[in-house]
């Protein structure tokens, strides 16, 4: 598997151990895509998407029902996406995605989160360049050959592809995901993807050498994780094992 996919994975770690916000992350996505799609997970693909990846993050039932709902009904929140670049600790690199009902909430609660551990927030374009749109798939229970084929029968490009042991890794752009996915799920409909997501990978990776540097950096990490408005955050650091 992709050490970039690592470093992402690692860094959506702590987000994850915390069931409220898992709970709170799904239920406006799942809102979202109900909301400017159709409420039908078999006629929007998003919405089915999304629904299968809250049910294996053990997300409740009556969570998603009750988003769903919301969204048929019309009476919940207007939810803006914004997307805001940083320079936290040492060299590194930030890309922190949110989904709020108040983005003037949201800025000053993110900023905060960079002041307070020697960081900055950067304008538009000045952290973005540094990383790839990419579409990250993760399977087990397939092989590259069979991907392959996959692939080249349905004109599909990837920018690469990693297999181990246990599990076949593809990526390719942003703008494939749909194809990718939908191709595979139909020659092989009985596979369950591992990972299925659109993320930002740091086209060139950093450490941090210094342990003070470490330390604040893996505070960031937190105090941003920890803000409900926060749903992704993505970065360039090689995080310790």
């Amino acid at each position: 598997m992709g050490r970039a996919f690592e470093v992402r994975k690692v860094a959506m770690a702590k987000t994850a151990a915390i069931k409220s916000k898992v709970y709170a992350k799904y239920g406006r996505e799942i809102y979202m895509a109900a909301k400017s799609g159709t409420p039908d997970p078999d006629t929007n693909q998003t919405l089915k998407r999304l629904i299968e990846k809250a049910k294996r993050e053990q997300v409740p039932a009556d969570v998603i029902k009750r988003n769903i709902e919301k969204a048929i009904g019309g009476t919940g929140e207007s939810y803006t996406e914004v997307r805001y670049e940083g320079f936290g600790p040492g060299n590194s690199l930030l890309v922190v995605e949110c989904l709020t009902d108040n983005v003037n909430r949201t800025i000053a609660e993110v900023r905060n989160c960079f002041t307070k551990t020697g960081g900055k927030l950067g304008i538009s374009g000045s952290v973005i360049h540094q990383f790839n749109h990419q579409a990250v798939f993760v399977m087990n229970d397939i092989t590259e050959d069979e991907i392959l084929e996959i692939l080249v029968l349905n004109d599909l490009d990837v920018s690469d592809i990693e297999t181990d042991e246990n599990s076949v890794t593809i990526y390719s752009d942003a703008t494939n995901f749909n194809s990718i996915r939908t191709a595979i799920s139909e020659s092989k409909p009985d596979l369950e993807f591992d990972t299925e997501e659109i993320m930002w990978l740091p086209i060139m990776e950093t450490s941090l050498e210094d342990a003070e540097d470490q330390e604040k950096f893996e505070r960031l990490l937190s105090m941003l994780n920890e803000l409900d408005d926060v749903q992704e955050v993505f970065h360039n650091v090689l995080l310790p094992e």
